[in-house]
């Protein structure tokens, strides 16, 4: 088929604009301010094969993944029109139990084969486990929540009745859950309708000559990109506070092989996977390192599968990241994803030393609260993470307060967190003291203080708080994070992962890191 490059471009735009409108119809019609308010979900479109074609700006962490998810679900559970598969097992291509993935087969005309596949995936703050909000410190899989293999929520346009009420007996929230679900059902429809409205406009051989055309279209430009890097093997490696069982650091190191047009990038060295809750699975070492060279392409090409075909991950089994069942899993997603980025970076910055940015904070300094409201006497639970500074760069200052590398999210405003929960915000604000200097200086991190207002659990899994971004060509380090417990009139430093039980007037502050600085000091 002949491509023609205004065509080109509208269909670049269709698909990604599907993908968008999926995020605002999860985004509009979810219940918990966890989706609705930070927007902690991601859209995408997939071929025939399960081959992404574009998805939305949504969380990078979740989108590199999503794709061995969406391979799952296609492998184990026969898909008919109006049916809708849902998982969240971190081992068949999930990232922690709390990212639900639901992906619905697309057909069309009275073909018995999907023509295309589209997926969202929500993180619901609570899916059941040891500790509200389910992101505890686990030992294992099993006490981090309720896990879903592939199975069908939807058949045949119907919620299964009997897999929903699984699903809800096993979470401290269940009217928010179910209406988390069934706004990612709704999302999934409205990609559905708006891909066939596109097949019968331009009809289904051309709409999927131009999907195939847009992969190989990123993958050349991938591969330029990746020409333009000195041929080489460059090295890093970074270390992980602890697993929040042992004190003791954890080690993740990447060689960066440059060939040519193609990368490999291996993880031989990474410390074995850990008794505590940072193990990161393969889809999540795969997605970090996918983000880090999508990074470096400055042409607007769209995240699919032909980045994948450029780059090949080595990470050992049984590894930090790429633990094995059943491995504690929940705070390899946000943690340990991000010291992935860092450290990849960390490595390319050898090869383009005038290209790669200073660390970012490094941690998503995640917060989960827990309990019963007395205004309403029904169970809450809450998830949130928390901005930090992202790195100097050549020629820019990092920006202060802002989520960084593998995280994507808004944050939840005061307004709508005191609203929804027994909590009340005593500070919010950028943390000045916490940049690292440079020529182009790291930007500040935040300080964020909640008083409980409620008997409340709380866990925070964080990073940072020993060991702090690194600067690059001279940059001083981003500012170390810290976590505070304040009793009684009494302030308590904690560590980086905690779990906590707090009274009413009790309060909690996180000052999250600064970037590392770029360049040395005038």
């Amino acid at each position: 088929m002949r491509i023609d490059p205004i065509e080109f471009e509208v269909f670049k735009n269709v698909f990604v604009s599907i993908a968008e409108e999926m995020g605002v119809t999860l985004c509009r019609t979810s219940f918990s301010p966890n989706i609705k308010e930070r927007l902690d979900f991601s859209c995408a479109v997939y071929d025939a094969a399960g081959q992404t074609i574009a998805q939305g700006d949504h969380m990078p962490v979740h989108l590199g993944a999503m794709p061995l998810s969406v391979r799952a679900a296609i492998d184990q559970v026969p898909m008919d029109p109006g049916d809708i598969v849902a998982l969240n097992d971190p081992f068949r291509g999930g990232t922690h139990l709390p990212d639900i993935t639901l992906v619905a087969p697309v057909f069309l005309g009275r073909s018995r084969r999907p023509a295309f596949y589209v997926a969202n995936r929500a993180h619901h703050s609570d899916v059941g486990g040891m500790t509200p909000g389910s992101m505890p410190l686990s030992r294992e899989v099993f006490q981090e929540g309720l896990i879903i293999p592939p199975v069908k929520l939807v058949r045949r346009g119907a919620v299964v009745p009997d897999v929903m009420a699984i699903v809800l007996a096993n979470v401290r929230t269940p009217d928010e859950r179910e209406g988390d679900l069934t706004a990612q059902i709704a999302a999934n429809r409205v990609a559905e309708a708006r891909l066939r409205q596109v097949v019968a406009k331009y009809g289904r051989r051309r709409v999927e000559g131009y999907a195939a055309a847009l992969q190989d279209y990123t993958e050349r430009v991938l591969r330029a990109a990746i020409a333009r890097i000195p041929d080489g093997e460059y090295r890093y490696a970074d270390e992980l506070d602890d697993d929040g069982v042992h004190g003791r650091p954890l080690a993740i190191s990447a060689t960066v092989r440059i060939a040519g047009d193609t990368a490999e990038v291996d993880f031989t060295g990474s410390d074995p996977q850990t008794d505590g809750c940072v193990n990161a699975n393969f889809a999540i070492t795969c997605s970090a390192t996918l983000y880090v060279f999508r990074c470096l392409v400055e042409e607007d090409i769209l995240y699919n599968a032909g980045i994948g075909r450029v780059i090949r991950v080595v990470a050992p089994e049984g590894s930090i990241v790429n633990a094995l069942r059943p491995a504690a899993i929940a705070g390899g997603n946000v943690e340990t994803s991000q010291r992935i980025t860092d450290v990849v970076l960390g490595a390319l910055a050898e090869a383009l030393p005038d290209r790669i940015p200073a660390a970012s904070q490094g941690t998503m300094n995640n917060v989960t609260l827990g309990g019963c409201d007395p205004r309403t006497g029904r169970r809450f639970a809450y998830y949130e993470t928390v901005g930090g500074g992202m790195g100097g760069r050549n020629g820019l200052a990092g920006i202060s307060g802002v989520h960084t590398h593998m995280s994507n999210t808004r944050n939840t405003p005061v307004e709508a967190i005191e609203h929804y929960l027994p909590v009340r915000i005593l500070q919010y604000r950028l943390r000045t003291d916490s940049a690292g200097a440079g020529r182009y200086p790291g930007g500040e991190g935040i300080v964020r203080e909640y008083e409980m207002l409620t008997e409340t659990a709380v866990t925070v899994l964080s990073e940072r708080r020993r060991r702090p971004p690194y600067g690059l060509q001279g940059g001083a380090p981003g500012g170390l994070g810290r976590n505070t417990v304040t009793r009684d009139g009494r302030a308590e430093t904690v560590g980086s992962k905690v779990s906590l039980h707090l009274e009413a007037g009790d309060r909690l502050r996180i000052e999250s890191p600064g970037g590392g600085g770029y360049g040395r000091p005038s």
